[in-house]
């Protein structure tokens, strides 16, 4: 297990308790529900979890179209005017699929999926097993598990999830990375260095920190804003052939980065006056104006 565990370290950045708790939960045979916002690392979390294992990872998308059918499986339409219904002309569905190469069925945006198909659910959780009518009992392999996720500042569109479903679900709530660590994601998804690179890694982030500590913000962009943020920054900086941190055209560039990387990411409160755009100009401004006169002598 402890070997595992290493293994598996190696390929996630900063998630080292989620890494452990997630572990042992899914290795005692429990399902999971892991509960924050995107672009957390928890599909990272879980890939790395299952090649580990190899066992195959199923997504699936949880919305009012995710049917029982849908999840579960049909019978060919042709297939069956021509043969009549068998198990042969059976089309399996990602929880019949998961069930029978003991992977893990992972259910993004969980508390969208309708009641009828989490109903599904509870019985594949609750036995292991699922009746497919005129095909017979599914029973699953034993690395099966169900994990589900879901945005807890999102509740548009949603629906409350059942004690039922609850009580077979264990819970990890999944919160953003700190700075350091989405500094690391960020030079190991962009590749950036030298003196440009490094402070444009290091603004990426802050920036986008930034975004979830805004008053008119109620849900602010992810680590994956300071991914493109940072992409975008260095193909303006050879556009416009910046090679230094330093001046204007640095700070500008960073700006026109924001706006394509951010400004779609970031989503203000209703209430507000403000657009996205105004919201990233008051913290650039923050960070490239406010901050550097801050910390000047006298």
């Amino acid at each position: 297990m402890g070997e595992h565990r290493q293994r598996i370290a190696q390929k996630v950045v900063g998630r080292e308790r989620e890494l452990e708790l997630t572990l042992a939960a899914v290795a005692a045979g429990r399902d999971m529900l892991l509960e924050g916002p995107p672009g957390t690392s928890k599909t990272t979390l879980l890939t790395a979890i299952t090649q580990e294992w190899g066992i195959p990872l199923l997504f699936v998308e949880g919305n009012a179209d995710l049917t029982p059918a849908k999840l579960v499986g049909h019978h060919n339409p042709s297939r069956v005017l021509k043969e009549d219904y068998s198990e042969d002309n059976f089309v399996a569905g990602p929880l019949v699929d998961a069930m029978q190469q003991g992977g893990f069925l992972y259910i993004e945006e969980f508390n969208r999926a309708p009641e009828d198909t989490l109903n599904t659910l509870l019985t594949a959780m609750a036995d292991r097993a699922i009746s497919v009518p005129r095909v017979g009992k599914i029973n699953a392999l034993p690395t099966f598990r169900v994990i589900a996720s879901m945005n807890p500042y999102d509740n548009v569109g949603t629906t409350r999830l059942s004690n039922s479903v609850h009580d077979r679900l264990n819970r990890l709530a999944v919160d953003y990375q700190d700075a350091d660590a989405e500094e690391r994601i960020v030079a190991l998804r962009t590749n950036a260095s030298g003196q440009l690179g490094e402070q444009l890694i290091s603004d990426s982030v802050a920036v986008t920190r930034a975004t979830r500590r805004h008053p008119e913000v109620y849900q602010g962009s992810s680590v994956r804003g300071a991914i493109d943020l940072t992409l975008v920054a260095r193909q303006l900086a050879e556009l416009r052939d910046v090679s230094s941190p330093e001046g204007d055209a640095y700070s500008g560039l960073v700006f026109d980065a924001m706006i394509v990387a951010l400004s779609g990411r970031i989503h203000v409160d209703e209430a507000s006056e403000l657009v996205p755009e105004h919201v990233l100009r008051e913290i650039w401004e923050d960070r490239f104006i406010l901050e550097p006169r801050a910390a000047a002598p006298g």
